[in-house]
């Protein structure tokens, strides 16, 4: 967090659709996943830290998209991975 406590990164933040209906790359691979969460760059769909492949992780920092939003029915919250802490 900054000094003012905004995280700098919100500025990539877009507005964007899930381009898939469940994790990009385990749909192609055949792997499981635990819970989504959705780039608020690009609108890629990518597994969570509890799923076997951490594929959400693995593609903000492969294309510095920093921020994601879970995709879990009731939940409204936002992650910066760069900063590790909720936006």
């Amino acid at each position: 967090m900054t000094s003012v406590g905004i995280d700098p990164h919100v500025a990539a933040i877009r507005p964007v659709r899930p381009r898939a209906a469940g994790c990009e790359e385990c749909l192609r691979l055949g792997t499981p996943w635990v819970h989504l969460r959705l780039c608020l760059t690009c609108g890629h769909v990518g597994c969570c830290d509890s799923s076997p492949m951490r594929h959400a992780r693995a593609h903000a920092h492969t294309v510095s998209h920093p921020i994601v939003q879970s995709m879990e029915p009731g939940e409204n919250w936002r992650w910066c991975y760069v900063h590790e802490n909720y936006v």
